[in-house]
């Protein structure tokens, strides 16, 4: 009796280790594929992983676009209006990409602080903006706003101490 407690409690065992090292592989494999998305604020700020793989989205700085002499290189660099981060991309860029138009591009920093891109897209029409760029971009604002009214109270303060 002992015998077949002891094969069926092996059998369990081993189903368990199997079943585990799937489940390892499963999301080891999610992982390496999960793709976060930033914007140059939070980039700027060093949120973003360093030598991983990740999404940054924004405008393309206008005047920003230069094309390298190897024909195939072209940097750029992309804004929410609070931060640029320099980009640089071989390969064919959309047909949609310019100057003062959305852009998301994927990719990594590299130790020069360069955003790397492997993708680029575009945005497809005049009135589109993907979600995360919009709310970047409106967080940016949001942040120079406050920004400009606190500086501008306290400036009217430091005005009305010396007029006293």
């Amino acid at each position: 009796m002992a015998n077949a407690a002891t094969k069926r409690l092996a059998l369990i065992g081993g189903a368990v280790a199997v079943v585990g090292v799937g489940v390892y592989l499963m999301l080891s494999a999610f992982n390496d594929n999960l793709v976060f998305f930033y914007s140059p604020m939070q980039v700027a700020a060093k949120e973003a992983p360093q030598g991983r793989t990740f999404r940054m989205g924004g405008m393309v700085e206008e005047g920003s676009v230069k094309r390298l002499d190897d024909g195939v290189t072209v940097t750029f660099g992309i804004t929410d209006t609070a931060a640029v981060i320099k980009t640089e991309y071989k390969g064919i860029l959309p047909d949609l990409f310019k100057e003062g138009k959305g852009v998301v591009a994927q990719g990594k920093l590299d130790d020069r602080g360069v955003f790397v891109a492997s993708e680029v897209l575009a945005k497809h029409d005049e009135n589109y903006m993907p979600p995360e760029a919009q709310e970047a971009v409106d967080k940016a604002h949001a942040a120079m706003k406050t920004f400009d009214e606190k500086g501008s109270r306290d400036a009217a303060k430091a005005q009305a101490q010396a007029g006293k």
